[in-house]
C-alpha cells in the first residue's frame, strides 16, 4: 500500500503550474495530495513581470504556501530546471517543512557558493547558437548578464518539447510567459547554508536525452553536490513531466517512500 504524501511541484522558467497537469492526475490517483504552484508573473498569476523586481517577489507564492503549512508534517518539494534554484532557497528558509527535495534536471547549487554561479556555468557550457530563437532582455546593458528570457517556438520544438506530443507543444507555445533570471540577486551573499539548506535530503532525477539541461551538466552538478538518491529516466527530454509522466510519477513515489 502506498503511503500518502504531499507533493509540491514547482515549474521552470517561462512555464507555470499547467505543465504538471499529467503528473498531478497520476499522483492524485493513488491518493497523494498535490500542489502545483504558479510563481510570480508565471502561469495564471495575475502579476506582470514588470512587477517582479527581485527573486523574492518571484518566489513569494512558494514561500507563502510553505509558511501556511501546519506543523508537523512535511512535503516532497519538486523543482524542474530553473526551479532547482527556487526550491533551494525554500529549503534554506523552511528546512523543517521539507522531507526531501527532488531536482528534475534542475539547477542543484552548493551551499559553499552563490546559487547564481550555476547559471553562469551553464551559459559557459553551451554554444550560443543552441539557444536558437529564445529572446533575452538586457535591461542593465549588454555588458551585464541578461535579466529575462522567453523561450522561442523553434527552440521549444527542437530542444525542450522534442519528445512531447504535438498538442503539448502547441499548448506550451500559447501559455509560456517571459521569466526573470535574477542573476544579480543569486550571485550575491551567502544565500544557502549547510545548517539549513544542507540539512534537507536531496534527490536528483537525470533526464538522459535532455537537450536544454544537458546530461553532462546534470552529472557535473551531482558530482559537485552529491544527492542522496539519483534516478534516471532513459530517453527523456527536458519536459519529462509531459513526455514520460508515468515514469516520473513512479520515481517520485519511490523517492517519497524512501525519505518520508
Amino acid at each position: 500500500m502506498v503511503r500518502k504524501q504531499h507533493f509540491v511541484l514547482v515549474h521552470g522558467a517561462c512555464h507555470g503550474a499547467w505543465c504538471w497537469y499529467k503528473l498531478v492526475s497520476l499522483l492524485k490517483t493513488p491518493g497523494h495530495q498535490v500542489t502545483a504552484l504558479d510563481l510570480g508573473a508565471s502561469g495564471v498569476d495575475p502579476k506582470r513581470l514588470e512587477e517582479i523586481t527581485c527573486i523574492s517577489d518571484y518566489l513569494q507564492p512558494l514561500m507563502d504556501f510553505l509558511a501556511s503549512l501546519p506543523q508537523p508534517g512535511k512535503v516532497v518539494l519538486v523543482g524542474h530546471s530553473y526551479a532547482g534554484l527556487c526550491i533551494s532557497l525554500a529549503m534554506e528558509r523552511f528546512p523543517n517543512k521539507i522531507a526531501v527535495a527532488v531536482f528534475i534536471a534542475a539547477y542543484m547549487p552548493r551551499h559553499s557558493s552563490p546559487p547564481g554561479t550555476l547559471i553562469q556555468e551553464y551559459f559557459k557550457s553551451i554554444p550560443v547558437e543552441s539557444l536558437m530563437d529564445c529572446q533575452f532582455t538586457f535591461e542593465k546593458g549588454l555588458e551585464k548578464p541578461p535579466t529575462r528570457v522567453l523561450f522561442g517556438p523553434e527552440f521549444m520544438e527542437a530542444k525542450a518539447y522534442q519528445h512531447c506530443q504535438l498538442e503539448d507543444l502547441e499548448l506550451a507555445k500559447m501559455l509560456v510567459r517571459p521569466s526573470g533570471l535574477f542573476l544579480e540577486d543569486l550571485v550575491t551573499g551567502n544565500l544557502l547554508t549547510q545548517e539549513k539548506f544542507g540539512s534537507v535530503d536531496r534527490a536528483f532525477i537525470v533526464l538522459e536525452e535532455d537537450e536544454v539541461m544537458m546530461e553532462e551538466f546534470q552529472r557535473l552538478m551531482i558530482e559537485n553536490c552529491p544527492a542522496k538518491e539519483v534516478k534516471v529516466i532513459n530517453g527523456a527530454g527536458h519536459m519529462a513531466m509531459l513526455s514520460k509522466p508515468k515514469q516520473l510519477c513512479q520515481l517520485l513515489q519511490e523517492i517519497a517512500e524512501k525519505f518520508c
